[in-house]
C-alpha cells in the first residue's frame, strides 16, 4: 500500500459571519483562535486510489464538492468517486452552505476560494504517496458527549470538567473512538481519528475562529509529532452535543482546552496501541438515492406560509426576538418550496451517498447529521470488519432523525429541514440505513 497526506489552510479572513447557534445571531467573527484547515488522505493499492479529505468546517455544498473533485481530477486523473469530502461541523467556522436559512452569513469571495484550497490538499496527499503501513485500533473515549434529544439537562459545568464525568446514559453516545496511523519506516506521515459528537463546546456568544474540541485536539496532536498530518471524520452526531455547550463565552473558551485534551488523549492512546492492516484493498462507491418527503401539497404550503406571515405583521414583533427570526427562516423556505411547486420543479432531488474501503475499514457517509440510533444499526449489520458511519460529507442535508425522534417532531425531524429550505422526511431512518448498507455490500464484493 502508498499512502500520501496533505494540508491547505482554509481559514477566512476575520470578519467573515459564523455559522451556527439560531437564526440571524449575526455573528461576525472577531479573531482567529486556531487556524482552520483542510486534511487529506491518499491511498494506493493494486492500482485503485481513494482521497479523504477533513475539513474544519460546519459543511459543504455539493456544488463545491464537485468543484474540487473536477480540479484534482484533471490535476492527477483520479475520478470523482474516489474522492471524499468530510467536514467536521464546527460551528466555530464559516457559513459555507448557500441554502441554508439565517444561520450565518455565505461569503461569496471565501467560498470561490475554497474549492481550490481543498483540492490542494488532495493533489499535496496524491503527490506525496510513498510505501507505507496502515495501523489501526479502537479505545476508549469518554467524558466528551451527551446526547441532546433524550438527556435534556446538560450538567453544571463544574461537574462535566471533572475528569471522571460521565453521562446517565453513556450508551446513547459514543464511548470509544477509531484511530489510524501510517507510517513509513517508523516515520509517522499522519493519523486518522473518528468519533461522534456535535463541535459546539462554544457558544452563540463566542465569536472567535477555531476547529472547536475536534479541530483544537487535532492541531495538538499534529505539533507533537511535527511533519504529520491528523484527519479528524465527524461520526454520528445528530443527536449528541459536546458536555458543555451553551455557557457564557469565558467558561466556553475556558472549557475548550479541557474537552480537547479529552479527545487528543484518547487519540494519542490510539496512536500508541494501532496494530498494522494486513488487509489492503481499496475500493470506492459513489450512488445517487432518494429519500421519501412528506406529503405537503400546494395548498398546504400556502396555509403554512400564511399563518407564519401573519406572526411577521405582528405590530409588536421586534427583530431581536428568537421566536420572530425564525419565522422569518420558515417563511422563506415555505415561499421557495411554494415558488418551486408552482413551476412543476421537482422536491425530490437526489442525495449523494458515498463510500471508501481501505482494507478492513469501510466509511460509509451521507450528507446528514446522523443520529446514534442509525449508526448503530448499520454497524450492527454491515459487513465490514470496522464500518464508520461519516456524517456532513460532500454536502449539507440537515438531519437524519431516528425512528423516535423524527414520529416525536420538533427541531431536528420538522424544523432544519426548512432551515436548508426542503420539506421534512419522512422514512429517513429506515432509508439511509439501507442505502449505506447497500454501500458496504458493494465494496465487500
Amino acid at each position: 500500500m502508498r499512502i500520501g497526506f496533505g494540508k491547505a489552510d482554509i481559514t477566512p479572513r476575520v470578519g467573515v459571519p459564523l455559522c451556527g447557534f439560531g437564526p440571524f445571531r449575526c455573528r461576525y467573527s472577531i479573531g482567529v483562535r486556531d487556524r482552520l484547515w483542510a486534511r487529506a488522505m491518499a491511498v494506493e493499492s493494486n492500482g485503485e486510489r481513494a482521497v479523504v479529505v477533513s475539513c474544519d468546517l460546519v459543511g459543504i455544498d455539493r456544488k463545491d464538492t464537485d468543484r474540487a473533485r473536477s480540479i484534482v481530477g484533471q490535476a492527477t486523473g483520479l475520478p470523482g468517486k474516489a474522492m471524499m469530502v468530510a467536514c467536521t461541523h464546527t460551528h466555530s467556522g464559516p457559513d459555507t452552505c448557500e441554502r441554508r436559512i439565517g444561520w450565518g452569513g455565505y461569503d461569496p469571495p471565501y467560498m470561490e476560494l475554497l474549492p481550490q484550497r481543498i483540492a490542494r490538499a488532495a493533489i499535496r496527499a496524491i503527490e506525496s504517496l510513498e510505501e507505507a503501513t496502515l495501523a489501526h485500533v479502537e479505545v476508549p473515549c469518554e467524558g466528551i458527549g451527551l446526547n441532546r434529544e433524550y438527556d435534556k439537562d446538560a450538567p453544571p459545568l463544574e461537574d462535566v470538567l471533572r475528569d471522571d464525568w460521565r453521562p446517565a446514559r453513556p450508551e446513547l453516545t459514543d464511548t470509544t473512538c477509531h484511530v489510524v496511523t501510517a507510517k513509513a519506516r517508523d516515520r509517522l506521515l499522519g493519523f486518522v481519528s473518528y468519533f461522534g459528537c456535535h463541535p459546539v463546546t462554544c457558544c452563540a456568544d463566542t465569536r472567535y475562529i477555531h476547529g472547536d474540541y475536534c479541530g483544537v485536539a487535532t492541531n495538538l496532536l499534529e505539533r507533537e509529532h511535527p511533519g504529520s498530518v491528523g484527519l479528524f471524520l465527524q461520526g454520528a452526531n445528530g443527536d449528541v452535543n459536546s458536555c458543555v455547550v451553551h455557557k457564557p463565552e469565558q467558561e466556553a473558551l475556558l472549557a475548550l482546552d479541557v474537552i480537547a485534551a479529552r479527545y487528543a488523549n484518547a487519540v494519542r492512546e490510539g496512536m500508541r496501541k494501532a496494530r498494522p492492516i494486513e488487509d489492503g484493498k481499496v475500493r470506492t462507491e459513489l450512488r445517487e438515492a432518494r429519500f421519501t418527503r412528506r406529503s405537503w401539497s400546494l395548498e398546504d404550503v400556502r396555509e403554512r406560509l400564511a399563518q407564519e406571515e401573519a406572526a411577521l405583521r405582528d405590530p409588536n414583533a421586534a427583530d431581536g426576538d428568537r421566536t420572530y427570526r425564525m419565522a422569518v427562516v420558515r417563511a422563506i423556505a415555505l415561499r421557495r418550496i411554494r415558488e418551486a411547486m408552482e413551476r412543476g420543479d421537482s422536491l425530490d432531488e437526489p442525495t449523494q451517498l458515498q463510500g471508501i474501503r481501505i482494507g478492513p475499514i469501510t466509511l460509509l457517509a451521507s450528507p446528514f447529521e446522523t443520529f446514534q440510533a442509525i449508526k448503530n444499526e448499520v454497524m450492527k449489520k454491515a459487513k465490514a470488519a470496522v464500518p464508520l458511519v461519516l456524517s456532513v460529507t460532500n454536502d449539507s442535508r440537515g438531519y437524519a432523525p431516528d425512528r423516535t425522534a423524527a414520529a416525536r417532531g420538533g427541531y431536528a425531524a420538522d424544523t432544519v429541514p426548512m432551515i436548508h429550505g426542503y420539506l421534512p422526511y419522512a422514512k429517513i431512518h429506515d432509508e439511509l440505513a439501507e442505502n449505506l448498507l447497500e454501500i458496504d455490500a458493494a465494496l465487500q464484493g
